[in-house]
C-alpha cells in the first residue's frame, strides 16, 4: 500500500479527533500515536479481498464474526492509555494482532489474549512474521485477565462485556489505566476509561462505539 493512504488514514484520524474532541477531550493525539500508527500496515491484518480498503476509516470483518476496529478508535484507545516506553500493557481480544503491533511499537510488553484459538494462531504468526516480538498471544478467556504478569500499566479490551470483569480491576497497576468498550450487544455502548489511583477507582465515558460482544465467561 502507498504511504499516500497511510497518510490519507492519519488525516482522517486528526479530522475525526477534531469532531468528537468536545466528548472524548482530546482535540488531538499525541505525536507518538499518529508516528505508531504510520508504521503499522494495516493491510498486512485484513483479509486479502479487503487489502484494498485497510486504511479507510471503517472497521472490516477478519473471520470468525470478529472485526478489526476502525484506524480512528484504535489510535483513540491507545492514546487513552496513555503508553510509556517501559510500560507492560494487557489487552483482552487479539483479533487479527492490529491493536497489539500499535502498542507494541509504544511500550515495553504487550500480553494480549484470545478466545477463539484460531484467531489466536493466526495473529501469533502474523505478528511473529513481521518482527513484532513485544507481543505474545495467548489462547485464552479474557474474563480472568492474565494474573501471572499482573499488574499491569494499562488494559485495552476490543470487545464489549456487560459490565467491567472485576479480575481486569484488579490487575492494574497503582495509576494504571483501563478502556474498555461497556454494554450490550446491538447497541450503542460507552467507552470507558478507569484509572486507578490506589484504592480509588474513577471511571468516565468517552465516547458512544459499537464493538462485537464479549463472549468470555461472565461471573455473577
Amino acid at each position: 500500500m502507498s504511504a499516500k493512504m497511510i497518510r490519507a488514514m492519519l488525516r482522517t484520524i486528526e479530522d475525526e479527533c477534531r469532531f468528537t474532541g468536545g466528548l472524548t477531550g482530546r482535540y488531538t493525539l499525541r505525536q507518538q500515536i499518529f508516528d505508531a500508527m504510520a508504521t503499522v500496515r494495516r493491510e498486512e491484518f485484513v483479509p486479502d479481498e479487503l487489502k484494498p480498503y485497510a486504511y479507510d476509516n471503517n472497521p472490516l470483518p477478519i473471520g470468525n464474526g470478529q472485526t478489526i476496529s476502525q484506524p480512528f478508535i484504535v489510535a483513540l484507545m491507545t492514546d487513552l492509555l496513555e503508553p510509556e516506553p517501559d510500560d507492560t500493557i494487557l489487552e483482552i481480544g487479539t483479533g487479527s494482532g492490529y491493536q497489539a503491533a500499535v502498542l507494541s511499537q509504544l511500550v515495553r510488553q504487550v500480553y494480549s489474549l484470545e478466545i477463539i484459538p484460531e484467531l489466536a494462531r493466526q495473529a501469533a504468526r502474523r505478528l511473529r512474521r513481521l518482527g513484532y516480538d513485544r507481543v505474545e498471544v495467548i489462547a485464552s478467556d479474557g474474563s480472568s485477565g492474565l494474573p501471572e504478569h499482573a499488574p499491569y500499566d494499562g488494559i485495552i479490551v476490543t470487545a464489549a462485556p456487560p459490565r467491567i470483569p472485576a479480575a481486569l480491576i484488579e490487575q492494574l497497576a497503582p495509576f494504571g489505566r483501563l478502556v474498555i468498550p461497556v454494554g450490550e450487544p446491538h447497541l450503542p455502548q460507552d467507552l470507558l476509561l478507569v484509572e486507578k489511583s490506589g484504592k480509588k477507582i474513577t471511571s468516565r465515558s468517552i465516547l458512544s462505539v459499537a464493538f462485537v460482544p464479549f463472549t468470555g465467561r461472565m461471573e455473577e
